[in-house]
């Protein structure tokens, strides 16, 4: 057995294991930047050694027998343990330097999430910052990001996390002169309604709107909710964004209370593996104090001057922080 284990190594098993995700050997050589001539000369010497078939050669494609489906799990497990320990040595060694890669949502990104990276930016300027928008599954564990920062009240067990604030949504419209009038006396659910749909058409403020206003008065639904804010200040009608949007939001403003049923956590999750690396707990023990202090921003507390209309307008600034010392 160690003989034959000896004949193997770990670009062996990535090679099978990218044949069965992409099913044929021409995409698997692409991915791997090898051509297709080297990919099926490894391919046969990987099934000579272990004496059996990975895979079953079909007119449309190469399909992994029970023993491939073996192969390619050992691949995805010896690559995890890679990531993990790559992660940690990397992080230890680093320490306030290096890359660090966020994964957060539009509305958290862009007025609120922002300032906080400029004035860590400003503490620690070695740390090169990238930031991934997008509402999609966390796979912190293939190293796709380090910190996720997302609206959520079931965090995923196998990340490291804390709940730092809850997220309060209310209605907004647009304060601009084109918009309708907030002295209105038409009730809620008869004026045009800006909602969510395709990837959003299951948040919990999608369907309290479909519940409450008539199918003809949701004229405008999108996928993303800061992109919600920018119809609703256009004026194409009400809708529910995240008071730590809303409020920030220099073009409309808020013409409702706070509705309990649309809360939400505001979690920091990292993976167990890295959540004591330089950076990442830098940066998460930054954005735990900063958020600290605009907790009564996030929890749709935030004392602003009333309107005409009796809204909650008011002069618009951007959202500061800070400097935290590390």
């Amino acid at each position: 057995m160690s003989a034959l284990i000896s004949r193997l190594s770990w670009d062996d098993l990535r090679i099978v294991r990218a044949i069965a995700q992409n099913g044929a050997l021409a995409p698997a050589a692409q991915m791997l930047g090898l051509n297709g001539s080297t990919i099926a000369r490894r391919l046969a010497k990987v099934e000579q050694v272990l004496g059996t078939a990975l895979f079953d050669r079909r007119r449309t494609g190469y399909v992994t027998t029970v023993q491939g489906e073996e192969i390619v799990a050992l691949a995805e497990r010896i690559e995890l343990d890679v990531v993990s320990v790559a992660r940690r040595v990397s992080g230890h060694t680093q320490g306030h330097a290096g890359d660090l890669h966020i994964t957060t949502s539009d509305s958290i990104l862009l007025y609120f999430l922002t300032p906080m990276i400029a004035s860590f930016k400003a503490l620690n300027p070695a740390v090169n910052m990238e930031v991934t928008v997008g509402n999609g599954a966390l796979n912190l564990a293939r190293g796709e990001s380090d910190i996720a920062i997302r609206a959520t009240k079931t965090p995923p067990e196998n990340l490291f996390g804390r709940k730092v604030a809850t997220i309060a949504w209310a209605p907004y419209a647009a304060c601009s002169a084109s918009a309708p009038p907030l002295s209105d006396a038409r009730p809620m659910a008869d004026r045009q309604w800006v909602s969510y749909g395709g990837m959003l058409s299951g948040l919990t403020a999608a369907e309290f709107v479909d519940g409450r206003v008539p199918r003809d008065n949701i004229g405008y639904r999108t996928d993303s909710v800061a992109g919600a804010a920018a119809a609703i200040a256009a004026g194409l009608g009400v809708g529910y964004l995240p008071c730590m949007l809303g409020d920030l939001s220099p073009d409309i403003e808020r013409v409702g209370p706070v509705e309990p049923a649309l809360t939400d956590d505001l979690w920091l999750l990292t993976h167990p593996d890295i959540r004591r690396s330089g950076r990442v707990y830098a940066f998460m023990s930054h954005c735990i104090e900063a958020i600290g202090q605009h907790r009564e921003l996030v929890e749709g507390r935030l004392e602003r001057p009333s309107g005409p209309s009796g809204a909650l307008n008011g002069p618009w600034r951007p959202l500061r922080f800070p400097a935290v010392p590390q």
